[in-house]
């Protein structure tokens, strides 16, 4: 068997040239990873790992309309390639008329490093991190407790190329540590995650600060019963809450009236005022830190994107303006079933326009509330509501008079991140978070906090 084509520009290039479609799109994605594990106040394993995912999406037209064939394959060697094409191509012509199908891009200026190796991690990412996280677990021994967690780098370099001409790449990193510290007994545990772009500005001993201070507030406990509390939430629960609602913005299915967003009797509820907080939801590819393709990369058509738009520029985006729905998402197919603009997700998310105030000083204003620390295992109960439910982990507190008095049972919440936004009576300053349940899928967000009057909780949950 031949070796994997050593550079993706080149094996992009032959794909295309083996095609023999009416048109081909073919998108090199180079994978390197490097983590960290640890256990106990030790580290257990490390590792570094490499990859190639090739996509080859072949068009066919017809007399009834063009279809798409997509197949994908990773570690694709030489000889592999033009079976690859084929059965991309055959999957085409085996498939009926695409709904979705539009004129494959073209006219978008080529990347400059398009030839250029692809960008790649390695365990030298940690050369700063690792030794600080040493220092930290001698500290979290001295203090008595136990910290556990992972921290994960990742690099794609994507090289994106079409028979219409298009020659694009983008390299994207990707970082999320997340720590866990534990009391001994393992009744006690508070979490804290970070995203990064490098690990660069992760500080491990502030972290494992933070989460000393958590855990002293867990001496005490305390047992509330279900029902609608003054909540503040941190960054990461609203990141996890408003990326569920990103991913419930299809102009589509709102004009079809099947989501949160379709207006009564019709329509979309674009233009309609969503909170009385002056508060914008966007993403914008060239957000400082949190920078993303500026293009569509999509791999498979289905919900808010079609494999006909890959190159697409995607520039940055106001999905609430003000407070106010600005923009759902859209494909150019989609866009023009609704008469909705064309707007492509992008791969980071922002809330800002609350005030300059810390999570810290909301707590000290709190006569009496909740503090959560995170979210999880969050499903969808109802789409029409978007009502969500899920439970809290890893420390819930209680309030007291600007303090925070002890540690509280956790709960499963029953809540719509629309209907939140529109109860919100403060907001504080936005800054980088990691979402903790979708981490595996988005981890670029930067978030205020929120202080809601009456989060439901809806149950008493007997997690840790």
């Amino acid at each position: 068997m031949s070796a994997p084509a050593s550079k993706p520009h080149e094996i992009v290039e032959r794909a295309l040239g083996l095609s023999t479609a009416d048109g081909c799109v073919v998108i090199a994605d180079e994978h390197s990873t490097a983590n960290l594990r640890w256990a106990g106040n030790a580290l257990t394993t490390n590792g570094v790992t490499r990859g190639r995912t090739l996509t080859v999406i072949a068009t066919v037209d017809g007399k009834e309309g063009t279809a798409s064939g997509v197949v994908s394959r990773s570690a694709v060697t030489t000889d592999e390639l033009e079976p690859l094409v084929r059965a991309a191509e055959a999957a085409a012509r085996g498939a009926g008329p695409a709904e979705d199908a539009q004129p494959l891009v073209s006219s978008v200026p080529t990347s400059p490093d398009f030839t250029d190796a692809p960008a790649e991690t390695s365990s030298a990412v940690f050369a700063d991190f690792a030794p600080a996280l040493g220092e930290a677990f001698a500290r979290a021994r001295a203090g008595g407790r136990e910290l556990y967690g992972f921290a994960n780098h990742e690099l794609v370099s994507t090289y994106l190329g079409t028979s219409t001409g298009l020659r694009l790449r983008y390299d994207q990193p990707n970082g999320t540590l997340e720590l866990n510290a534990k009391s001994p007994d393992r009744t006690r545990s508070a979490w804290a995650g970070r995203a990064t772009r490098d690990f660069k500005d992760v500080d491990p001993a502030a972290l494992d600060a933070e989460l000393a201070v958590r855990l002293g507030w867990a001496e005490r406990r305390i047992e509330l019963p279900a029902g609608r509390y003054e909540t503040l939430l941190p960054p990461t629960a609203v990141a996890d809450l408003l990326i569920y609602q990103l991913w419930s913005a299809s102009g589509r299915d709102a004009a079809e009236g099947r989501t949160v967003f379709s207006k009564p009797g019709g329509g979309t509820r674009v233009g309609e005022k969503l909170t009385d907080l002056p508060l914008t939801l966007r993403s914008d590819p060239d957000e400082p830190g949190l920078e993303c393709a500026p293009f569509v990369i999509a791999h498979s058509s289905g919900g808010d994107q079609s494999v006909f738009d890959n190159g697409l520029p995607a520039p940055a985006t106001e999905w609430v303006s003000a407070g106010v729905l600005n923009r759902l998402t859209t494909t150019r197919h989609s866009a023009g079933l609704t008469g909705l603009p064309v707007a492509p997700a992008l791969g980071n998310l922002i809330l800002d326009g609350g005030e300059d105030r810390s999570l810290q000083e909301m707590v000290a204003s709190t006569e009496r509330g909740l503090l959560l620390t995170c979210l999880w295992y969050i499903r969808e109960v109802d789409p029409a509501t978007l009502l969500l439910t899920g439970l809290t982990r890893d420390g819930v507190y209680l309030v007291e008079n600007g303090e925070v008095t002890g540690e509280v049972n956790n709960f499963r919440f029953n809540e719509s991140p629309v209907g939140l936004l529109g109860r919100a009576t403060e907001a504080g300053r936005t800054e980088k978070t990691l979402p903790r349940e979708w981490s595996d899928w988005f981890t670029r967000a930067a978030m205020p906090a929120l202080r809601v009057p009456d989060f439901n909780m809806s149950s008493v949950s007997q997690g840790v």
